[in-house]
């Protein structure tokens, strides 16, 4: 149940229903205070929830509040897990960014990004959300060619878990063939619901972004616009992938790219058979 209320919460959170965040990470702490009790560290995942929708609603000083009792609790915890070190040093950094003290928010999305590699490494979706709003502020701050080439890295990153995630159909001769819940599941190949949320959020935000940006270089949008495509493939969008796949040709066709479109041309016919 606790795990169920906090992925509820990080899933608004993604995609932007931060005052619906509440309910759901409120109660989070509730059980998880009834079942670990008042000072334990596993409070501080539901804590960083309430302090990110605080940042969200622009209630500052609340969400000072949640983060200075998560860090209290952090501290105190020689053992804590890295991975909820990662998450407390994200949500600092967005308090830091949205006071706009991006000197500090960067220093706070540097701790996110080592203690994240730490646990999943320096190339895994779970790291990206770091590199992801480091990039945010190098764009606030001018310095747009460092921003670009980070927000590669996170499409990057994406891309490499998608296409993990999603299985080109091949023909198969029919004596290999076992059914869907014969076959292992490998570890790391699936999504839950808030991570799908969280890719939605950064692949969009960062093609809403770029898509009318030369800079952002032609061969960058193509890998984007073919992740994007790979996204809703995994989320069954097909018509919304059909898009974005024909988006990418058209851009390498358009921009005469010499790059291997073979993978995108699959893309593009796996996709067809399912529209």
């Amino acid at each position: 149940m606790i795990d169920m209320t906090r992925t509820e919460g990080s899933k608004l959170l993604f995609e932007g229903a931060h005052e619906a965040a509440v309910p759901a990470a409120l109660q989070a702490l509730r059980f998880s205070i009834a079942v670990y009790g008042l000072s334990s560290v596993e409070l501080v995942p539901a804590y960083l929830v309430l302090g990110e929708a605080s940042i969200g609603l622009g209630r500052l000083s609340q969400a000072e509040e949640y983060l200075s009792q998560a860090r209290w609790t952090v501290l105190k915890t020689p053992d804590c897990d890295a991975a909820i070190k990662s998450k407390m040093y994200r949500i600092c950094g967005l308090l830091q960014a949205a006071k706009g003290n991006f000197g500090e928010a960067l220093k706070n999305y540097a701790n996110d990004i080592y203690h994240a590699a730490l646990v999943s490494g320096p190339k895994h979706v779970k790291t990206s959300g770091g590199y992801f709003h480091m990039a945010n502020v190098f764009f606030r701050k001018g310095q747009t060619e460092t921003a670009h080439n980070i927000y590669s890295e996170v499409v990057n990153i994406w891309s490499e878990m998608l296409k993990s995630v999603v299985k080109l159909e091949e023909p198969q001769p029919e004596s290999t063939l076992t059914s869907f819940v014969d076959k292992p599941v490998e570890e790391g190949e699936i999504l839950d619901e808030a991570q799908e949320a969280e890719a939605i959020q950064m692949l969009h935000a960062i093609y809403d972004l770029q898509q009318n940006n030369s800079k952002y270089g032609a061969a960058n949008m193509v890998m984007l616009l073919h992740t994007l495509a790979l996204l809703h493939t995994h989320l069954l969008g097909y018509l919304k992938a059909q898009e974005f796949i024909q988006d990418a040709l058209t851009c390498a066709q358009e921009n005469e790219l010499a790059i291997d479109l073979s993978e995108v041309e699959n893309l593009k016919n796996f996709i067809a058979a399912k529209a």
